[in-house]
């Protein structure tokens, strides 16, 4: 994945046209079918894998008629990018001269991605000769394949091409496979002509109205690199930053603001929440991600005056049976100034902040409005989605969080205001410790959410994780949670209880409560993003072991994921030999897995800076849970930040902005 550049295929390297299977661009298919034969059969594919998020090879070998023997003499390497090329060659060990006879396959439907996710793909389209390859036309589009070196035959009606390749004794031949999308700016375009056969002479160049760019987004962080004990780890780092590489997109109306889409196949635009989660996960790397995010999502604010003044658009998102959806929007609103202002703490220029106020504020105002609307309802707490609630105990998490972190933004220009924000919060947390809590004989837990009525609803799951997510404020504190120190620690123990950790990470719900399933999406399922925060939230609050547990569950998840980690998979407990099963709607790569990947090994440093007050304090885990490790190329203040870490748990700065000191 290069968004907005993509390719779908299965271990063998073969697109057969079937399922999501296909070269894409700009969300179109380019291409869905490219099989590869020689001597009229496949070769054995004795691996495929991926070599980067934007790369992928495949390996097989050749058997010809006459062959002796169980050694092959003719292996093949398709190396295929994203961006819609291929490189396929053929290396021989023979001692004698090989004739190949190759055929590639091809055909399109230039169906929308959208469609075909869910299943709706349209008809194959009949192709035609152009120049050294073939075009498939639609209304206003059209995909072209072209190779090198030309084919020597190509026939339309069946997206053939063919070669006859001569190999010398030791030698390898190549065939560069390419596609692109290419648009109509003048209407229609007529394609039901008929489709014909001919010998292809020699390359032309195509006259295009318009091409997309190939060019890929600059990455908008640093290049961060983890050396540890536990060398799985630094595979994940890597592997995650480069999957979130593949994701980042520019945004359409100013090019130089960039932001990553949520994941393939169900997000690749803009989601707003995961968006801003993935942004604020990777501060550590550097803050350019995060403005470019914030000044994406400033601009589809809403900034008409009405009721939904200051609030940012978001879909609806299901969370199983027992709550209606979710609104992402609503959380994005309460996001926004959170991650302005941690972005400030991390060392976002002071001249960025100031154009990013006006929107953070207009969140701000959004949330005083909400929960205080004129017509009644349960004054204080924001309802998600509707003005009728119901009020879910995550939301009043992200909104406690906004107010604290959005008055620490408006100290230097709105005094007043941060100080009745500040009064906000601090009423909601007398309130919410009353009324969301839940007395049992077991020492309590948090409702999940209020009802309109008041009525309080007990399941108990991952969202509570938010709780303990408080955000950053000066001099590298965190902001007071919502619950008060025993009703965090009752959480803590919940949270890594074993009817919560399934040993590959946190499930979506417990398994004492109706309705569990392993594979519920938000019923059971293991959510990398909620266990990370999870993690984070546990070692602020002083309860390491949890969080180590939940940090080498992920871990050990990620390893037999190829460290590519789904969105979700199957909250099944762990057992000796056992692996985690993906869930079969995630999206994978997920920008919120591999951000969150990144957040729960960064956690380990404890790392919390204070810019604007010239500080950076570190407190990694003691319990140093995967060994000593080492992090560079991470970015404070704007410029590089190094530490080490030791097997003791001790930590020590070795590179750090000039007049960066080291805090308490």
């Amino acid at each position: 994945m290069a968004l907005p550049a993509l390719a779908v295929s299965p271990a063998s390297g073969q697109l057969t046209g079937r399922g999501m299977d296909g070269f894409y661009r700009d969300g179109r298919r380019v291409l869905s079918r490219c099989e590869l034969r020689v001597a009229g059969d496949e070769p054995l594919v004795v691996q495929g894998r991926l070599t980067a998020a934007g790369r992928a090879r495949f390996i097989g070998t050749i058997r010809r008629a006459g062959e002796r023997g169980p050694d092959p003499e003719i292996r093949v390497d398709r190396l295929r990018s994203a961006d819609g090329t291929e490189q396929i060659t053929f290396r021989s060990s023979a001692t004698r001269p090989v004739r190949l006879a190759v055929e590639i396959r091809l055909g399109t439907d230039l169906a929308e991605l959208g469609a075909i996710a869910l299943g709706r793909p349209g008809p194959e389209l009949r192709a035609t000769v152009h120049g050294a390859g073939l075009r498939w036309s639609a209304t206003g589009v059209h995909a072209v394949a072209s190779a090198t070196p030309s084919p020597e035959d190509a026939l339309a009606s069946a997206g053939l091409l063919r070669w006859a390749l001569e190999l010398p004794p030791g030698g390898h031949r190549s065939i560069e496979l390419r596609t692109s999308l290419e648009y109509e700016p003048g209407g229609p375009l007529d394609h039901h002509g008929p489709a014909t056969d001919a010998r292809i002479p020699a390359p032309r160049t195509a006259t295009v109205a318009r091409r997309t760019r190939n060019d890929r987004p600059p990455c908008p962080w640093t290049t961060a690199r983890l050396e540890c004990d536990d060398r799985r780890a630094d595979a994940l780092m890597a592997s995650s930053l480069d999957d979130l590489h593949g994701l980042v997109m520019r945004d359409p109306v100013a090019a130089t603001d960039r932001y990553v889409a949520g994941g393939f196949p169900w997000r690749c635009g803009l989601a707003p929440a995961e968006a801003l989660w993935t942004a604020r996960m990777l501060l550590p790397l550097g803050t350019r991600l995060a403005a470019g995010t914030l000044r994406a999502l400033a601009r589809s604010q809403q900034a008409a005056p009405g009721a939904d003044f200051g609030r940012i658009p978001g879909a609806l998102r299901d969370t199983g049976p027992h709550s209606p959806p979710s609104c992402t929007g609503i959380e994005a609103t309460l996001l926004f100034p959170a991650v302005l202002a941690e972005a400030c703490r991390w060392g976002l220029p002071p001249h960025e902040t100031e154009r990013l106020l006006p929107a953070a504020e207009r969140c701000l105002t959004w949330l005083r409005r909400i929960t205080d609307p004129p017509g009644g309802g349960r004054s204080g707490y924001v309802p998600d989605p509707g003005p009728g609630g119901p009020y879910r105990c995550e939301t009043q998490a992200h909104a406690h969080r906004a107010a604290l972190l959005g008055a620490d933004l408006l100290d230097a220009c709105r005094p007043s205001d941060a100080a009745a924000l500040r009064d906000w919060a601090a009423d909601l947390r007398t309130r919410f410790r009353r009324d969301f809590w839940l007395e049992d004989p077991a020492g309590g837990r948090p409702a999940a959410l209020l009802t309109a009525d008041g009525r309080r609803v007990p399941h108990f799951g991952s969202t509570a994780a938010h709780l303990l997510d408080t955000g950053l404020l000066g001099g590298g504190r965190s902001a007071p949670g919502l619950l008060d120190a025993a009703q965090t620690d009752q959480l803590a123990g919940l949270l890594a209880g074993p009817a919560m950790d399934s040993g590959w990470g946190l499930r979506g719900l417990s398994t004492k409560e109706s309705g569990y399933n392993p594979f519920g999406h938000r019923t059971g399922a293991v959510r990398v993003h909620e266990t990370a925060v999870a993690a984070a939230g546990l070692a602020a609050a002083g309860h390491e072991q949890a969080a180590g547990s939940l940090i080498i569950g992920v871990l050990d998840a990620a390893e037999s994921f190829g460290y590519r980690l789904p969105e979700m998979y199957a909250g099944e407990q762990r057992t000796a030999g056992g692996v985690p099963v993906p869930h079969p709607a995630a999206c994978r790569p997920a920008a919120v897995a591999a951000g969150g990947a990144v957040h729960i090994l960064v956690t380990l440093a404890g790392l919390r800076p204070d810019v604007p007050s010239r500080t950076v304090s570190v407190r990694p885990l003691g319990t140093a849970p995967l060994g000593a490790m080492q992090l560079t190329g991470l970015c404070v203040a704007e410029q590089p930040f190094g530490m080490r870490i030791s097997r003791l748990g001790m930590g020590m700065v070795e590179t750090a902005a000039e007049g960066l000191q080291l805090g308490s």
